[in-house]
């Protein structure tokens, strides 16, 4: 076999590193660009729910026009039933007034009918009182007015005299007898009058009865109706609201499938130092455990190195500030740093001894996410590596 030289033996190693490399920054951009379409999966099914939320919403509103149409249809027909309500009452109050007028009629023409009834009953007494009167005593007094007679002609003017007042009697008689029957006639006529304004009466009281069942069984209608309605518009409501949030969602993450494909194109062109090419302070390791504290402090120890790891992998890229301080101190990268939680524990020296030990190994060129620059509490669509409650990519 021949012999390997040194000058081979480097060659060798170099390309092999730079296969490693390659296959390094490939594997990371083949996942970030499958985090990308998971983005735009999301994306898509955002617009989906969004397009179905209008559909519904559209199929809800007609659903409002409708029952709007509908209930405006029982308005109409209740409107016509008040007015026929209100006519028919009206028309009611009139056969009461009416019932009420004959009722005084009828009770006037009784008290006219019992006074020609005495009236008769009188005549027809005094009649007899004057027939008793002239016939008693066997025609005595019939006789002895004609006797008395001084002539032939006075007798003659008292026998006319006596037939005038029996014609007198009979006529008046049959007169009062007529009254009588004319008002009896009237009465009937008048209670005949009666009973048909008493059926006009039931027949309008029924009517009446039929209109205002109407009346409320259409008010019903519109009561469930407007009910319906209601629902069906708070319904739409909420449609609007969803599709409102939708919207919201997936502005979101459009937004953060922008700020995905920016970290691709970033981590595309990176290029990295080795660790050997960076000097670390004191100053560096005391900063970073108390970041890795503020940050991952309660979280596993794997998940402190991680944390270590990020922050010295953007001191590795070239596309980060080349230390730790800047790094971290970098305009809006880091919470504990915009909300002063890293202040007060540099100040109070918070950092725990896994900390600090998770620093050192960070410095040491030690990682357990690769080459992950970032690292976030887990979201819908985002993926990486998760340790705790961390995913790093």
């Amino acid at each position: 076999m021949k012999k390997t030289g040194r000058k081979g033996l480097w060659r060798r190693f170099f390309l092999a590193a730079l296969v490693v490399a390659l296959c390094t920054n490939h594997t990371a951009l083949t996942a970030q660009a499958d985090k990308i379409k998971e983005i735009q999966d999301q994306i898509d099914d955002a617009k989906e729910n969004k397009e179905a939320a209008e559909n519904q919403k559209e199929e809800t509103e007609k659903n409002i026009g409708s029952l709007n149409s509908a209930r405006d249809s029982l308005q109409g027909q209740l409107d016509g039933l008040t007015q026929d309500l209100t006519e028919i009452s009206q028309r009611l109050e009139e056969i009461e007034q009416n019932v009420i007028d004959k009722n005084e009629e009828i009770a006037d023409t009784q008290e006219k009918l019992d006074q020609a009834k005495e009236t008769e009953a009188r005549q027809y007494a005094d009649m007899k009182k004057r027939i008793r009167y002239l016939y008693r005593d066997n025609n005595r007094t019939y006789l002895e007015i004609l006797f008395r007679a001084r002539s032939f002609s006075d007798m003659l003017n008292q026998s006319i005299y006596i037939e005038k007042l029996h014609e007198y009697d009979r006529n008046l008689l049959l007169t009062y007898k007529a009254q009588r029957e004319a008002i009896e006639e009237l009465e009937a006529q008048l209670e005949e009058e009666k009973e048909q304004l008493e059926e006009l009466q039931a027949q309008a009281e029924t009517e009446k009865a039929n209109i205002t069942a109407s009346v409320n069984k259409t008010k019903s209608g519109i009561s469930a109706y407007s009910g319906q309605i209601a629902d069906a518009q708070a319904q739409a409501d909420a449609l609007a609201d969803q599709i409102e949030a939708q919207n919201e969602n997936i502005a979101a993450l459009q937004k953060q499938l922008q700020e995905e494909i920016a970290k691709s194109r970033l981590a595309a062109n990176s290029k990295w130092r080795d660790i050997s090419e960076v000097t670390f302070t004191e100053d560096d390791r005391y900063l970073l455990a108390n970041l890795i504290y503020c940050e991952a402090g309660n979280q596993p120890y794997e998940g402190q190195v991680a944390v270590g790891a990020v922050v010295i992998n953007r001191v590795l890229s070239s596309v980060y500030p080349n230390t730790v301080s800047s790094v971290i101190y970098q305009y809006k990268q880091f919470a504990p740093v915009l909300d002063g939680h890293l202040s007060l524990a540099l100040a109070q020296n918070r950092a725990t001894a896994s900390c600090y030990k998770a620093a050192d190994e960070a410095m040491a060129g030690y990682t357990n996410v690769g080459r992950c620059v970032y690292f976030r509490t887990p979201i819908p669509g985002l993926t990486g590596i998760q340790i705790g409650d961390h995913i790093f990519y």
